[in-house]
Formats: C-alpha cells, sequence, structure tokens
C-alpha cells in the first residue's frame, strides 16, 4: 500500500522579497524604482544619543549633507539633497511625516521642527532626489523629498520595548588666547608698568573658556507598547529627553508620545490609519555670544567684584568721574554674567496627526480610494529676561541705564490638509499597469504677538520709550493641487513611470498656477537569463530620468505679489484733533512674480554582486534652475521702492553620487 502523500503550498509575501520602497502617495517594489531613490531602516540609522530625526541621517546617505546648526541642545539641523536650487529662497527638502507635508519653518522657541518625532519610533527614511521621483510633489520638491514613516503594531503577542542612553559631552579644543601671566607681561612690556594700560589690568588668573564652557551629562528614555487587539494593529510609545548643552546653562527638556492605530474591516478591503504625535518642549537658551567674548575678555580680572553697587557682583569696568565710580558703557560685558543673567526660556506644545483611509472596491479590487486628513499644530511661548542692575544693562543695548527688560512672545502656527486619491493596478500578462490620480489641498496659518515689559513685569509707560509697543502679526497661504502618475512595466524588465502635478498657490497674483511634469524610464538587465545565470551579478539596472519641479517658498513672506502698506515709526504720528494719527506707507511689490523652476537630469546604475552581499548605485545629475528670485534694484519712481523681488538669472547644479 502506497504512503499517502501531503501536497503543501507556500504563499510568498511579496512585499518581503520584493521589499516595497515608500514614494509619494503610495509604495512600489524595490524593483520597480525608476527614479533616484534611497530608503534607510531603522537598523541602518546613527545609534547612540540621538535627540532629533535630522541626526539618524548624518552620513548616511549619499548626496545628503546635515550640519547642526551649533550644536545647542535641541538644536536644528541645515539638511541639503543635492546641495541648494536657488539663491534667495528656500533650499530645504521637502519633509513628509506619515503622509503629512510638515511646516520644517521656524517655530519660535524649538531649536528643531523635526524633534516633534523621536528617533526611536522611526521604522524608515525615503530620500526622493531626482525630479522623477520628487516631481509628484510639484511645487516644494527642487530640494528634494524626506519620507518619514515611523513604527508601527504588529499582530501577535504584545510587545514592550525599553531604550535608554546616557551621554557625556565636553569641548574638544578651545581657541588659542594668551595666559593670564603672559597678557600681563605683554602690556607692560609694550605700555610701561606705570602705563593706564598697565594700571586697568586685574591681579587675578582667569580662563574665560573654562568658565562658561561645562561637562554636560545628559539622558534619553523610551519606551514603546505595541501588539493587536482584534483587526486593530497599535503601538503606543513614550520618552523624555533631558538634554545639557556645553555652554553654561543651555538645556532642553522634552516629553514626547505617538500613538498608531490601524483599523482594519471589511475582510481588510477598509484599512484606517490612525497617526497622533506630541511634544513638549521646554528650553533654557544660552547667549552664543558669550563664546566670543570669552576670546576676548581680559585674563587678568575675575568674574565677580565686591562692593560693586553696579553688576549684582559681577566684575564690570568702572570708570571714575570725581567721587563718583559707574560702569563703563562701552566696556565688554562679563562672558559669565552674559550666560548667567540673561533668563532665555520658551515652551512648545506641538501635535502632528492625521487619518489615512483606504478602501479596495468589492466589485474591483484593483481599484482603491485613498482619503488623508492631516494636521500639524504649534503652540509656542517665551520669554527673555534681564534683569535690573544686571552688567548686561550697563554694557549692552541702546540705553545703558540699568534698566532690565522681559521680551515675551507667543506664536500659533496651524497647517491643515486634505489629499484624496484612486489608485488602479493590475497585471496584463506580461504588462503591469498603475494608474493614480488625485487632489490636494493644504492651509498655512501662522500668527505671532511680542512685546517688551519692565523686568518687574509692570507694563511700560509713555516715558519708557525705549520700550517697544505690543505688536500682533498674522498671516496665510493656500496650496491647491491636481497630480496624477502612470508605472507602466513590461516583463519585469522595460520600466516607466510619467508624473503631471499642477500646483496653485496663493502667494502669487498673476501666475497662480504651475504644471510640473517627470518621465523616467529604466531597464533591468538583472532580468536577462545571461546576466542572472552568471552568479556574479545578482543586479544590474539602467535609470534615464527627466523632469520639472518649482518653487514658491520665496523667502519673502506670503504676500510678495500684492499691494500692502506698513505703519510709519512712532516719530512721525501725529495729532489730527485730539486723536493720535500714525501715518501709514504703501510696499513696493511685484504682481508678476511667479515659481522658480528646476529642471533635473539623471542617469543612475544599480548594480549587485554575489547575491547581493556587495551592491550600491551610481548616480550623475544635473539640475538647471531658471526664473530664479532676486531683490533687484528698479528704476526710480518706477515703483514704490528702489529695491525689488523679481524672476531674474539662472543657476546650474551638477552632481555625480556613488
Amino acid at each position: 500500500k502506497a504512503a499517502p502523500s501531503v501536497t503543501v503550498t507556500l504563499h510568498e509575501d511579496a512585499v518581503m522579497l520584493q521589499e516595497a520602497v515608500v514614494i509619494g502617495y503610495g509604495t512600489v517594489k524595490k524593483n520597480d524604482v525608476t527614479g533616484s531613490v534611497m530608503a534607510i531602516d531603522a537598523d541602518k540609522m546613527v545609534k547612540g544619543m540621538a535627540t532629533s530625526a535630522s541626526d539618524l541621517l548624518v552620513g548616511k546617505a549619499a548626496g545628503v549633507s546635515v550640519i547642526t546648526d551649533g550644536g545647542a541642545p535641541g538644536a536644528g539641523a541645515t539638511i541639503r539633497v543635492r546641495g541648494g536650487s536657488s539663491m534667495s529662497a528656500s533650499n530645504d527638502p521637502l519633509i513628509v511625516i506619515d503622509g503629512v507635508p510638515v511646516d520644517n519653518t521656524e517655530i519660535k522657541g524649538m531649536g528643531n521642527p523635526l524633534s516633534t518625532v523621536h528617533p526611536n519610533d522611526i521604522e524608515t527614511f525615503t530620500i526622493l532626489k531626482d525630479a522623477s521621483a520628487t516631481a509628484i510633489y510639484g511645487s516644494r520638491a527642487s530640494n528634494g523629498v524626506i519620507i518619514i514613516t515611523t513604527k508601527k503594531g504588529q499582530s501577535g503577542r504584545v510587545k514592550v520595548d525599553y531604550s535608554g542612553t546616557f551621554s557625556i559631552s565636553t569641548k574638544s579644543n578651545t581657541v588659542d588666547v594668551m595666559k593670564a601671566e603672559d597678557f600681563r607681561n605683554f602690556v607692560i612690556e609694550k605700555f610701561g608698568e606705570n602705563s593706564l594700560q598697565a594700571n586697568a589690568l586685574g591681579k587675578t588668573s582667569t580662563d574665560w573658556q573654562d568658565e562658561i564652557f561645562r561637562t554636560a551629562f545628559s539622558t534619553d528614555h523610551n519606551v514603546s507598547v505595541s501588539g493587536a487587539v482584534p483587526h486593530m494593529p497599535y503601538r503606543v510609545s513614550v520618552a523624555y529627553t533631558n538634554e545639557n548643552g556645553i555652554l553654561k546653562t543651555s538645556n532642553m527638556q522634552r516629553l514626547t508620545g505617538a500613538i498608531n492605530l490601524n483599523p482594519n474591516f471589511f475582510d481588510k478591503k477598509l484599512n484606517i490609519q490612525l497617526n497622533v504625535k506630541g511634544v513638549y518642549n521646554k528650553n533654557r537658551f544660552a547667549d552664543r555670544a558669550a563664546i566670543g567674548l570669552a576670546t576676548q575678555y581680559d585674563p587678568t580680572q575675575p568674574v565677580y567684584m565686591e562692593g560693586n553697587p553696579y553688576g549684582n557682583g559681577y566684575f564690570m569696568y568702572m570708570k571714575q568721574e570725581g567721587d563718583k565710580t559707574s560702569p563703563i558703557d562701552i566696556g565688554l560685558a562679563n562672558p559669565v554674567a552674559m550666560l548667567e543673567e540673561k533668563d532665555d526660556k520658551s515652551t512648545v506644545y506641538r501635535s502632528i496627526g492625521n487619518a489615512q483611509i483606504d478602501y479596495k472596491f468589492h466589485f474591483l479590487p484593483e481599484l482603491r480610494a485613498n482619503l488623508n486628513l492631516g494636521y500639524d499644530v504649534s503652540k509656542s511661548k517665551g520669554d527673555v529676561i534681564i534683569a535690573d542692575n544686571s552688567p548686561l544693562t550697563y554694557c549692552t543695548g541702546n540705553f545703558k541705564n540699568g534698566f532690565g527688560e522681559n521680551s515675551h512672545y507667543t506664536q500659533l502656527k496651524r497647517n491643515t490638509l486634505l489629499d484624496f486619491y484612486l489608485n488602479y493596478a493590475n497585471t496584463f500578462g506580461v504588462n503591469y499597469i498603475d494608474v493614480m490620480a488625485g487632489y490636494s489641498w493644504q492651509h498655512f496659518y501662522n500668527s505671532s504677538f511680542n512685546e517688551k515689559y519692565k523686568a518687574d513685569g509692570t507694563l511700560p509707560t509713555a516715558s519708557d520709550y525705549y520700550l517697544s509697543s505690543p505688536n500682533t502679526f498674522r498671516t496665510e497661504y493656500f496650496l491647491v493641487s491636481f497630480f496624477g502618475r502612470v508605472n507602466y512595466s513590461f516583463n519585469d524588465r522595460l520600466l516607466v513611470t510619467a508624473t503631471l502635478r499642477d500646483d496653485g498657490t496663493s502667494r502669487f497674483a498673476n501666475n497662480k498656477w504651475g504644471l510640473f511634469p517627470s518621465v523616467a524610464v529604466s531597464y533591468n538587465f538583472g532580468k536577462e537569463r545571461f546576466i542572472a545565470d552568471s552568479g556574479v551579478v545578482s543586479a544590474l539596472k539602467l535609470r534615464l530620468s527627466w523632469g520639472q519641479t518649482g518653487q514658491q517658498d520665496l523667502q519673502s513672506g506670503d504676500y510678495p505679489t500684492l499691494s500692502s502698506y506698513k505703519y510709519n515709526t512712532n516719530q512721525s504720528m501725529y495729532y489730527f484733533g485730539n486723536k493720535v494719527i500714525t501715518p501709514i506707507t504703501p510696499l513696493g511689490y511685484n504682481a508678476d512674480l511667479k515659481w522658480e523652476t528646476t529642471t533635473t537630469y539623471n542617469i543612475g546604475l544599480d548594480y549587485g554582486f554575489l547575491g547581493d552581499r556587495i551592491f550600491g548605485s551610481v548616480d550623475l545629475y544635473k539640475r538647471d534652475t531658471k526664473d530664479l528670485l532676486n531683490r533687484t534694484p528698479v528704476a526710480a519712481g518706477a515703483n514704490l521702492s528702489n529695491y525689488l523681488n523679481a524672476n531674474i538669472g539662472d543657476l546650474t547644479n551638477k552632481g555625480f553620487e556613488f
């Protein structure tokens, strides 16, 4: 009797085997990528005390430069993807977090806009470099796109993760300056032992650079819980960061939280992603001007002086006028006092979230609809307090009369988003086609307020002319877009991608709309039998692309093409009857401003050897930007200003990546 036979059929997980790569408005298999795209997984990111998403990118991608802005706790970073494409407009890449293009411009009181997302919550970075990859984002993609995808819950047992780091920071070097004894001998030798210069020297020895710097200790803790209840994977995380800077008094304390819920219904035809991220950020900023002062200040003087009625006990340069001793108002400020007597603190709340609803039609599962509703809201407040009788009130500012002051500010920024697209994907024999078309609407709102009080908290009076009156500022702009993309594949070898985006912005009066196309072709030689059977070459793909992207973030406010007015200074006020009138002045403007347009050419080669044990890519690119925004002089009487923003000039950026 023959033994019974059992047939076991294993279904492959195509996403795992083909490595899905996140791109704009969707994902593609890694083998089907036609543009210059790089994905970085969490296990390949920078380890250690990384307090921001930008820290994880340092040195991890060819053509991507990340330079920290000064190194203070929570400081931001200048990120450049393949250099810059503009002279006067923004050169920052577009940052997209879980499908929400975020506002990465300044948030008052927050050094790094990307610190909203804790590094341990990040699953992958996808960097879109050439126009074929970025053109789907149109008007904001001339400088590349960085897509951040956060970690999600997985089905299975409940998983609890903890990650903690402890770091020590020290200065690596100091500026080489004279020691106190060397400086004293130099002055005496040059001017004489009984000279005024020699008599002005002190009798102590102070290393001012040692006085302002310190060894800093920092900690970071992150706890996450993930798992799944029926039809809903989840992940919840909380993190606390306390980072001290090597410059005394600098500190950042941050509490972040993230919730990811991914319920599904109707046999996974309806999938919902709910993401909420929040941060509570407190900063104490140290005045970095103290670093330069520490290299200039007299090393023979002490940090503190006794018996001085001025300066709250700190050493100050004094002058004698008869029987009266008073501060020298042109003297340098004490570097230690600049740190300890200036209380610059801020508190920031920020939240980024979205609900993304994806539905595969029951009657046509190859067709799906995707709706994405998102927001990015921040609220900040801060005070810069200089106490009465501080050394700074005698040596800095315009009045130098001992007055302290409190500069108070608040800001509210709100970014709301609606994206909707339809996507159809199907295979017809050796032909595969993927078509997507959609609509996007985004609104940016910014409201700020600032005023100055006396340091004791009282309101300024009419005699307090050195204090500014309260100032409120509000601005907003809109982006409306229509976009589409077609991916075509023949026999898994020939791949073609074409995109088109039509963007409209409220920032332009007469040239609101810009059309941005792209096309890319690639051929996967690695699928050819003579290469696949070689046993040496495991991947070989040639990529060619051309595309155009735009630039509407002109660094000129939200109304550079509209007529506007400004209030004149207080000195121009006058009385009309018993009413005080503040005159207004018209401002110059250029109603014909339009998009900067960047055309990108890219040729690339992806390769792999010995089963992809050795793999990489080579890219050559050229970016030509026309209609550059520049501030240029205009003929006298031709406008309301002698200088105006205008589209004039071209720029070429060429590069090689390996």
